[in-house]
């Protein structure tokens, strides 16, 4: 039973050692360990704070991010559509302008035929003009061939242009 008692100068430098041991360690290791520790908690703190700040800013570039992808969605449907409004109202001036090309050949056309039909007509009364002026002298100089058919023929013009 000695054992689980124990005397009092052994209780008494066992307390010493033990305070001795104590107020050293207080002094020199516990003020570095803490420090430590609070150093250390207070990296780990910013590190969340950091990660959380950092989490905040993605999601905020996330945001932007599929904003700026709406915006670029938007931009290059109204681009398509435009160059589609683009392309139709191109393609309706150049039907426009054909068409006015082909009515204007066509009018000019015309005209050329009407002047080429014009151009014909007088080339036939011309020859027609011509062949009745020679068929009219054929005709006069058979008529004409003896003097008093000539005397008759002037007698009658005179009397013809009196009567105008």
């Amino acid at each position: 039973m000695d054992l689980l008692t124990p005397e009092l100068g052994l209780f008494f430098w066992t307390l010493i050692a033990f305070l001795a041991v104590f107020f050293i360690l207080r002094k020199y290791a516990w003020g570095p360990i803490l420090k430590s520790l609070n150093e250390r908690e207070t990296g780990i703190a910013e590190a969340i704070a950091s990660a959380d700040k950092v989490k905040a800013e993605m999601a905020l570039m996330q945001n932007e991010s599929e904003k700026l992808m709406q915006q670029a969605r938007e931009e290059r449907a109204t681009i398509i559509r435009e160059a589609r409004q683009e392309h139709d109202n191109i393609i309706n001036k150049a039907k426009e302008e054909t068409k006015a090309v082909a009515d204007r050949m066509l009018t000019e056309a015309r005209q050329q035929i009407e002047q080429q039909k014009m151009a014909a007509l007088t080339e036939v009364k011309n020859e027609i003009g011509k062949l009745s002026l020679e068929v009219a002298e054929k005709v006069l100089r058979k008529e004409l061939a003896t003097p008093e058919s000539q005397d008759a023929y002037a007698k009658q013009l005179v009397a013809e242009i009196k009567l105008n």
